[in-house]
């Protein structure tokens, strides 16, 4: 299907008008609230799991034009949507799911493209049971909530697959021009390309400056393919260098060039998305043997390095018995990618219950469809090397649920004496990573915490240094996807309102 560009602009000229036009009343009106409650939610398609765990094809399919518009039905459109308010970058969920409903996909896709920078890929990582879907009307009724995850992923591949083959598609989705006032991002991650996206939307002149070779950060290191291919993230930083974004890779902001510098060349803002890296460790004996390395170190080398090729520059161990600590997102992407480089037993080891799991309750329930194995109520408490300083098997020790701790879920307590001893021959630590200290201790006047997160305005993300605008796990020390994205872009339009006030 193909669309031109004069659709495309009629469309733009004629979406704000339409959010108050008949059509809206009309569809409102088609079906009884009561049936659109009474309707199913529908499933989204995957590939089965015993094909899925030999290969890295992606598991969720997406939803049929047919099963989104029939999800889209379900949708209240309620007069005051608290689903918006669930959003970090605040989409307007009833106007793109309401053009759903009617057909019109690629408005649908437009009216995610004003607040999103990486719709396509926050259809399929973000946690929208914990965000959006958490606020649905439908919850109160005791009933599933809209599917909107899905339904943004829908819109957002409808777009790419109609769109991709037409090279002036971008100039149609940046109606405003540059005024030349050069803006610098450090990192290209979730937060450094939502704060481009939108800084460019605004009109600045932006130049993403990333430290390793390949553009998109933990979206192309952290997550595997079979969850977010590649090809979804090079397509949204594609669509942003055809709006005018310039991307340098291979270039460390605090190493490769200063901050002065960047001042020297005209810079006048900048933007710190530099993430979270560096990993976090559990100080525990036999952590330096061979074979234990970190979530982070793990993803990175098989993700981006294809260390799964033993004829990598830096290969992996592609190990028997893999061990992952830890129970959030990364640990279930760590595990699931041990099991489809040839693990046998691939485990999952967590000292508090499932129930506590920070993890997206979809991604456990894909790793244990997987044959991924639960040791939960576990805590490593020692590795044990052999004679050639490979692991080779780890003591843990069992836990039992205490008191709640600070954050509300119960602690985890020893219970004394009793410890299990497993087979291991490679551990996988993911308990956490901190932030890299590079452009923190870079700039001066820059202030972090004691965890080395940098210490910014809450309601702008604005530091110390009054030219300088930070978010992202650098900010956070380690969150979603879309929360990072919402921290660019309410960076980028605090920045923009600051810029107004200064004399350039």
């Amino acid at each position: 299907m193909y669309f031109c560009k004069e659709i495309i602009t009629f469309f733009m000229e004629n979406i704000n008008t339409q959010r108050d036009e008949q059509w809206r009343i009309d569809l409102r009106n088609s079906i009884k609230a009561k049936e659109r409650t009474e309707k199913e939610r529908v499933k989204m398609p995957e590939l089965a799991p015993e094909i899925r765990c030999r290969n890295n094809e992606e598991v969720n399919r997406g939803l049929t034009a047919e099963q989104a518009v029939q999800e889209a039905r379900r949708c209240l459109d309620c007069a005051k949507p608290t689903c918006i308010e669930g959003c970090p970058v605040a989409i307007n969920i009833p106007d793109f799911v309401k053009n759903i409903e009617r057909g019109q996909f690629l408005q649908a896709a437009y009216v995610l493209q004003q607040t999103s920078a990486l719709p396509a890929v926050c259809g399929r990582v973000c946690p929208q049971e914990k965000q959006c879907e958490a606020q649905c009307i439908h919850l109160k009724m005791k009933k599933e909530p809209v599917a909107i995850g899905y339904l943004e992923r829908f819109a957002a591949d409808f777009f790419i697959n109609n769109f991709k083959e037409n090279e002036n598609n971008s100039e149609v989705f940046n109606s405003v021009k540059n005024n030349l006032k050069k803006i610098a991002v450090a990192g290209s991650g979730p937060a450094g390309l939502s704060f481009a996206g939108e800084m460019n939307r605004l009109g600045y002149n932006v130049t993403v400056f990333e430290a390793l070779h390949e553009i998109g950060g933990v979206l192309k290191y952290g997550i595997p393919v079979f969850r977010l291919p590649n090809e979804i993230v090079d397509f949204e930083i594609e669509n942003l260098r055809k709006k005018g974004v310039e991307f340098i890779t291979d270039c460390i902001i605090g190493k490769t060039i200063s901050v002065e510098d960047l001042k020297n060349q005209g810079f006048v803002g900048m933007f710190v998305g530099s993430g979270a890296g560096l990993p976090r460790f559990m100080n525990i004996k036999g952590e330096n043997l061979n074979g234990v390395m970190s979530s982070n170190e793990y993803l990175t080398r098989v993700n981006l390095m294809d260390a799964a090729n033993s004829k990598a520059d830096t290969p992996v161990v592609i190990g028997k018995n893999v061990a992952i600590i830890g129970g959030g997102n990364t640990a279930m992407d760590s595990v699931r990618t041990a099991k489809r480089l040839g693990a046998e037993r691939a485990m999952i080891v967590y000292r508090r219950s499932e129930e506590e799991m920070p993890a997206r309750i979809e991604e456990i329930k894909h790793a244990k469809e997987e044959g991924i194995e639960f040791l939960n109520l576990r805590n490593p408490i020692e590795y044990i090397g052999d004679e050639n300083g490979r692991v080779c098997q780890m003591i843990l020790q069992v836990m039992e649920l205490g008191e709640p701790d600070e954050s509300g879920r119960r602690s985890p307590v020893e219970v004394k004496g009793q410890t299990e001893t497993i087979d291991v021959d490679e551990v996988i630590v993911s308990v956490g990573v901190s932030p890299n200290p590079l452009i923190p201790n870079s700039i001066q006047g820059l202030n972090t915490t004691k965890w080395g997160t940098v210490i910014v305005d809450e309601q702008t993300m604005q530091t110390e240094v009054p030219m300088i605008f930070a978010g992202g796990d650098i900010v956070r020390g380690g969150a979603t996807v879309i929360l990072a994205m919402g921290d660019g872009r309410r960076a980028a339009q605090a920045m923009d309102k600051w810029l107004q006030n200064q004399n350039y």
